[in-house]
């Protein structure tokens, strides 16, 4: 199974020109965007450069040629790059867009003019020629990606790193419209909290394939003790953590069944994230914990919730997409002292292990051990997240409503102490009390995904302008409010 988030990004890239404008730049650009894109290890279509004059679409012709070539190559294609070296060919690039029907994120740039170079044979107009464009997708209904700048040199540094955060934009949203979420077990009963619309979701274009943890049990249950499958998946357990000397060789053997099993499951259904009934049915009928089942497969980009929790698996996903770096689920769970923008995130013992940060301890569950007995919890994989940015993002089925909302922001793992046992992250976030509330009044769950960096932008790009998802962003400029799609 070959795993979206490691497919090689592929973006169409296209060449918009003004027949009366100065031909030169269309080449320069190309050169240049195409340059970036190989760097940056992107994969590129397109036509050759003798395929219309100067390379470039700048007629209804044009239009047509490329969109038969993108259309062609659709399967292929994430995302679109449109650069304008001078003013364009507003129809014909709006043309070419309609016509491919593609559906995938576009970023469209257009070129600084030189002070020194605005004469009848060199000037770009550009600057002018974006919004002409712009214009034409709007009436069209068609939406696209600013560069960091209006205008930018297509040589340059800046659209070098628009390029990158637009693949990952481009990554996130062919993600999401087609991810496949695996439910292992049904909801935990203590929970409501976790209940969600499967039917939203696949309107989404994303599947929940479904399996009774009994099911799982069984097949773990019949794996033979000496198959090499599972010795090495024993091996690279204990290469994991660090495994306290009284965790017995069964308990690690049960463990590594289980999380053969999961994997086995995972692969065999195509799917890119999970949620999993972590407690306490494995742990009264198998013997073990599930939380370094997750840990192991969110370090490998295969995010995995707790407690069934889908719409949390979903948004770990988002932000494995986003940012490329292992996601991880927590509760807000504690106030630190009287810090108003401090809390402790927490959760059992699924973190993965560079979202921690150091070499993890992999041991009992804690709370849920002193009640059934810790020789049935193996499995839990505890650490306190080292300090770093932090990204933070959480969807939700909003059933009353019929639709998807989601809310996400940026902070910071802190160095603060917490005697805790478990995974715990003691987290800053600005204005903390008012995202609380937001949280509170707007039917969110306890759970959050976080991922270490700052990648919000990506994924509100993704959500909101492509995927049309309302959102709140905690640091925007209008953040107090859920922002529908047809807002912005």
């Amino acid at each position: 199974m070959t795993l979206t988030i490691r497919r090689r990004v592929t973006l169409g890239v296209v060449i918009g020109s003004r027949a009366f404008f100065s031909p030169a730049p269309c080449l320069t650009a190309r050169t240049e965007v195409l340059a970036h894109l190989a760097r940056l290890g992107i994969d590129v279509v397109t036509l050759p450069y003798e395929a219309t004059a100067n390379g470039a679409v700048q007629s209804l012709a044009d239009a047509e040629l490329y969109a038969a070539h993108f259309k062609a190559h659709r399967d292929q294609i994430d995302g679109l790059v449109i650069c304008l070296p001078n003013f364009g060919d507003e129809i014909a690039i709006v043309e070419l867009v309609n016509r491919a029907k593609l559906g995938v994120p576009i970023l469209l740039q257009a070129s600084n003019d030189e002070v020194d170079k605005v004469d009848i044979h060199s000037r770009r107009d550009a600057f002018c020629g974006k919004i002409s464009v712009s214009n034409n997708f709007w009436q069209y209904g068609v939406p696209f990606t600013e560069t960091t700048t209006h205008t930018c040199d297509t040589g340059g540094a800046e659209f070098g790193r628009d390029l990158e955060r637009f693949s990952r934009v481009c990554r996130t949203v062919r993600g999401l419209r087609g991810a496949r979420l695996g439910a292992i077990g049904a909801r935990t009963g203590a929970f409501q909290t976790m209940r969600y619309s499967e039917k939203l979701l696949q309107a989404s274009g994303i599947t929940v394939v479904t399996v009774d943890l009994s099911e799982m049990m069984g097949a773990a249950g019949k794996i033979k003790d000496d198959e090499p499958a599972l010795l090495a998946k024993m091996e690279k357990i204990k290469a994991y953590g660090t495994i306290a000397p009284h965790i017995t060789a069964q308990q690690i053997l049960t463990q590594a069944k289980w999380t053969l099993a999961v994997n086995r499951w995972i692969e065999e259904n195509e799917c890119d994230a999970s949620a999993i009934q972590c407690w306490r049915s494995l742990q009264d009928n198998f013997g073990c914990a599930t939380c370094v089942t997750m840990s192991m497969m969110g370090e490998e980009l295969m995010p995995s919730a707790c407690e069934v929790d889908i719409m949390g698996a979903l948004s770990m996903y988002a932000l494995a997409l986003a940012s490329g770096a292992p996601p991880a689920i927590l509760d807000w769970n504690n106030n630190y002292g009287y810090e108003p923008d401090t809390c402790v995130c927490t959760h059992c013992g699924n973190f993965p292990k560079s979202f921690i940060g150091d070499t993890p301890e992999i041991g009992e569950l804690d709370v849920l051990g002193e009640s059934i007995g810790r020789s049935k919890c193996f499995g839990a994989v505890k650490g306190k997240v080292k300090p770093g940015d932090m990204t933070y993002f959480r969807l939700s089925s909003d059933d009353r409503a019929g639709r998807l909302k989601c809310y996400l922001g940026e902070g910071s793992f802190t160095d603060d102490p917490f005697p805790m046992d478990g995974g715990i992250a003691v987290t800053k976030v600005t204005r903390l009390r008012e995202l609380m509330r937001f949280v509170t009044q707007n039917g969110f769950e306890h759970h959050v995904a976080m991922v270490r960096g700052h990648h919000a932008d990506v994924v509100q790009e993704a959500v909101a302008r492509y995927l049309k998802w309302p959102y709140y962003h905690h640091n925007a400029p209008d953040a107090g409010k859920l922002i529908l799609p047809d807002q912005f």
